[in-house]
């Protein structure tokens, strides 16, 4: 097949520079993945109804009366709007999909076929499209359940897994499986491309929320699936390693993570009580596990001598995992201490954005950060009239 044009901006770079990626998601799943595929070239036309996605709402908080939750999920991309009831538009959303290398979703299974855009529709005039699907439960028995990331949370298990022991479940802090999710379709669009690459042809990629939660849950999903045991409620502990919890300290809770016997020894070195090490009690991982209850209060006994941050030094040094208790201010400034360099300004002017780092790093081909998050429809026109015009053909490039 011939190379689709597009406009793609000048100096577009990466690994993915010259993939096309028509974005029909929304909220998190779908947008962060294509996220991720932006800073790593691939030129992202962001589709929105006409009211725009979801989390342009979702406020507070805000920067410059915009969603900072929308504005974390959306850089690199261009905004169109199009209303798929409207059969102008959904023309134009379909030229779009004809001419993309991957189109991603995360409507309700069968929701885009009324309009032409589901899998075997848009196959049809571009064979070769990874064409991806993110759904809560799958296309098959559970395609009537709605999504959302609060619902597998429960549904899965992982809930019951939050908390204190004799307290109610809880959710966790961020929507896990949703990121999860997304980097899973990630995963799978790279594994698809290079298949197409290889073998001239594309693919649909499914991905549902609990199925990215199950295998997730990895040693908790084992534990039942290997080992028939239903893993419960523990707080903060560690079903299988001790310590690996956060302790008291003078001042803040610490993280102690002594996951083998020569950190649990080094541990035992720096707090001044080595022949705990020696004790045949705690000689091993699976004795100090049995036997927690016994071990904690002699760490802890020497813990609230001296502060957290105290500790952590002293302990990494020593080469003990440890690490204080921040709120998110501090994991960016210890991401800052260690050289991380956590934040990047996407944009220029009124428009740049302080926004997070891509996480991967490249040595031949870094992430680039070229657009700041797209206004609705901001690059409206100039894709209508890019799709309107005929494709290129020839230039060089097969699929």
């Amino acid at each position: 097949m011939a190379e689709r044009s597009s406009p793609t901006r000048p100096g577009a770079a990466g690994p993915l520079a010259g993939v096309l990626v028509a974005d029909f998601s929304r909220i998190l799943a779908g947008p962060y993945a294509t996220m991720l595929l932006a800073d790593l070239g691939a030129d992202v036309v962001k589709v929105e109804g006409p009211d725009g996605d979801d989390t342009r709402s979702w406020t507070p908080p805000v920067r410059g009366g915009v969603s900072t939750y929308y504005l974390g999920v959306n850089r690199g991309k261009r905004s169109i709007a199009l209303d798929l009831r409207d059969e102008a538009d959904a023309r134009v959303a379909r030229e779009l999909a004809r001419r993309a290398d991957v189109l991603i979703e995360n409507f309700k299974p069968g929701g885009l076929a009324k309009y032409g855009l589901d899998y075997a529709s848009v196959r049809e005039t571009n064979p070769g499209v990874i064409y991806t699907s993110i759904t809560g439960f799958g296309s098959g028995a559970g395609r009537h359940v709605p999504g959302y990331d609060l619902m597998v949370q429960a549904v899965s298990g992982l809930m019951s897994l939050t908390g204190d022991p004799d307290g109610p479940p809880y959710r966790a802090g961020i929507s896990v499986f949703d990121v999860m999710a997304g980097n899973h379709a990630t995963i799978g669009i790279l594994a698809a491309l290079r298949h197409r690459d290889a073998a001239g042809e594309g693919q649909l990629v499914e991905v549902n929320l609990l199925s990215s939660a199950l295998t997730g849950l990895v040693n908790h999903s084992s534990a039942y699936v290997a080992g028939g045991t239903v893993p419960y409620r523990m707080g903060n502990a560690h079903p299988s390693v001790f310590p690996y919890e956060p302790l008291p300290t003078a001042d803040n809770d610490l993280i102690v993570t002594a996951a083998n016997d020569g950190q649990f020894r080094r541990l035992c070195e720096v707090l001044g009580i080595p022949e705990i090490a020696d004790d045949p009690r705690f000689a091993r991982n699976a004795d100090r596990t049995a036997h927690r209850e016994e071990l904690r209060p002699l760490l802890v006994e020497r813990l609230v001598t001296r502060g957290a941050l105290e500790w952590f030094e002293l302990l990494v040094e020593a080469g003990v995992p440890s690490g204080p208790i921040n709120t998110i201010d501090g994991g960016f400034a210890m991401a800052d201490r260690f050289g991380l360099e956590p934040v990047v300004t996407v944009g220029e002017g009124e428009r740049a954005v302080p926004t997070t780092r891509h996480p991967i790093g490249f040595s031949a081909t870094p992430a680039t950060y070229r657009l700041p998050p797209p206004e609705l429809d901001e690059h409206g026109d100039e894709l209508r009239t890019w799709l309107s015009e005929p494709e290129e053909e020839n230039r060089g490039r097969t699929r």
